[in-house]
Parts: C-alpha cells; structure tokens; sequence
C-alpha cells in the first residue's frame, strides 16, 4: 500500500514539472520622441504647452522673437515692390503721355505749315509754267515744301519711338528681377511663420527645455512630443528560442501593474546577437547569445517608455 502511494506521489511530480508555461522574455518599453524647435536662434516669448499636456496636430506650441525676420519680410517686399514698378515701367511708353501730347501739338503745326508750303508751292509752279513767275520763286518754294515735310515726318517718329516700350531683353531681365523678388519674399515669410511653431502629431509633452525669457540657441528643441504611434516594445530572446518568432508574429506584453495582457505584433527583428562570447558556440555558449526584438502594441497608451515588461508569444 505505501508502494503504491509513492509510486503516485512520484507520478505527480513528474507531471507537474512536465507542465511548464510559455517562456517569457524580458525588455522594457521606449519610445521615439518628435523633438521641437526653432530654425534659427532667438529669445522665447511665449509657452503655450506644459509637461504632460496633451496636444493635437496644428495646436500652437511656442513662440519665438520675431522681430527680425519680420524685419527682413519688410525689406523682401519693398524689394518686390521696386522690381515690379521698374517692369511696369519698361512695358509701358517710354514718354508720358503729357509728353506725348506736346509732340501731337508739334505734329499739328507741322502739318499746317506744310498744308500752306503746298500751297505756294502749287502756286509757284503754276506761274512758272505760265511764264509769270521766276525759276527762283518756284525753286524757294519747293524748297520750303521738302522742308516742311522734313519736319513733320521727325515730329512723327519722335511719337511712334515716345510710345514705343522697352527693349524685350531689358523686360525679361526685369521679370526675372521680379521672380527673384517673389522668391526672397517666401523665403523670408517661410521663416517667419517658422518663429510660431504648433504641433505636428498628436501626443503628450514629454519634456520643456526652455522656458520663456530664456535664448534659444540654433538647433536645440523647446519641448519633446511623444506620440502614442512611437511607443514600441523591446526584448531580447536567447539564440534557441528565436526560431519562434518571425515578422507580425503576436505577441502578449505583461507589466507591473497590468491588469490584462497587451497583445502587440513583431515589428522588427536584429540580424546580429547583442552577447557573442569570446569562445565556441558550444550548446552551453548558445544560450548566452541574445537577440533584440521590437513590437508595436495595439494599445501604446497602456504603456510608459522605460517600463519593464516581460513578452511572451501569444496562445
């Protein structure tokens, strides 16, 4: 009787080792932050956002001195604004029309005086063809006829050339002059609408690293965002068990304070081992070998970077 007991005991403890559960992998959660700030250096005026606020894309975040890109804005549109009226001016008459006026004047009293030299000289020609008038007389009248003639076809010229524009190589280098302009003008805009900064994803405000008053130096981030999409899982599997996982495998996420499991999905896994041991691959120097892997949870807000997890593959 006691034999059979033992040999029950001994059964069940057998079995109880057999039952063992899915491994489990250990890593810790992390994120990518957005890190945000000026183009160029300038003193902070105003902070919109604090650490742990939550923001929206297209919400205000910070603002920056703008008082000298709102200077060069200026200057880019006085600039615009001269190249443009010196087009103006090449494509419109190269006299003005009051000009051209004192010369239509002239253009009427040349052709009166020349209406009246052909008179005399009709007059001439028809006594001298009678035998009454001189040779001279006929001759000093023709003579004033060609001048007069003369006089109204310069007052002519001198009309089309004051109504004429400019050359067509001096008007494209002033529309280029312009689209140079134009140019300056964006550029100059670009920056200073890049001196108010708002949110470009959706998260919480992870960290402030200025505060207003203070100079922003170029290149450094005002705040950090951290967006939910970034958070991601990362653990490390030893070299026998990677065979088990590939890329979009399921995966459960446990925490300290979880109170149901995170299903997340693979998302990347290393190509190289994080331990290579200075000896053999022997079967005992494998299991010293570890390879980082990523997942992306389905709910990245249940989850803070930096927080212990322990990864398991799902059912």
């Amino acid at each position: 009787m006691m034999r059979m007991i033992g040999v029950l005991v001994c059964v069940l403890i057998l079995t109880g080792c057999g039952e063992r559960g899915a491994p489990q992998f250990q890593g810790y959660a992390e994120s990518d932050l957005i890190f945000v700030g000026p183009d160029e250096a300038g003193r902070l005026l105003t902070l919109k956002v604090d650490e742990g606020d939550r923001v929206t894309p297209g919400q205000p975040l910070f603002e920056v001195d703008p008082v000298l890109q709102q200077a060069d804005v200026d200057a880019a549109r006085g600039q615009l604004a001269q190249a443009q009226a010196n087009l103006d001016n090449l494509k419109a008459s190269a006299q003005r029309p009051e000009e051209i006026a004192v010369l239509e004047a002239s253009r009427r009293r040349a052709q009166a005086a020349l209406d009246l030299s052909q008179i005399e000289l009709d007059r001439q020609k028809d006594l001298y063809e009678k035998k009454v008038g001189s040779k001279a007389a006929y001759d000093t009248a023709q003579a004033t006829y060609n001048q007069n003639q003369a006089a109204l076809n310069e007052v002519e010229r001198q009309i089309e050339v004051g109504r004429m524009a400019s050359r067509d190589q001096q008007v494209a280098a002033a529309e280029q002059a312009v689209a140079a302009a134009k140019a300056s003008l964006d550029a100059a805009q670009t920056r200073l609408d890049r001196r108010a900064l708002a949110s470009t994803h959706a998260g919480s405000v992870e960290t402030v690293y200025f505060r207003p008053g203070e100079l922003v130096p170029v290149g450094r981030p005002v705040i950090s965002v951290l967006p939910p999409e970034l958070i991601k899982v990362r653990f490390f599997v030893p070299e026998p068990d990677l065979p088990r996982f590939r890329l979009g495998a399921s995966v459960e996420v446990t925490c300290d304070g979880c109170a149901v499991p995170i299903p997340a999905k693979v998302s990347f896994i290393s190509a190289s081992a994080e331990y290579t041991p200075p000896v053999i691959y022997s079967l005992d120097e494998r299991s010293k070998l570890v390879f980082l892997l990523e997942a992306k949870p389905d709910d990245p807000l249940s989850l803070r970077p930096g927080q212990p997890v322990s990864v398991g593959l799902s059912p």
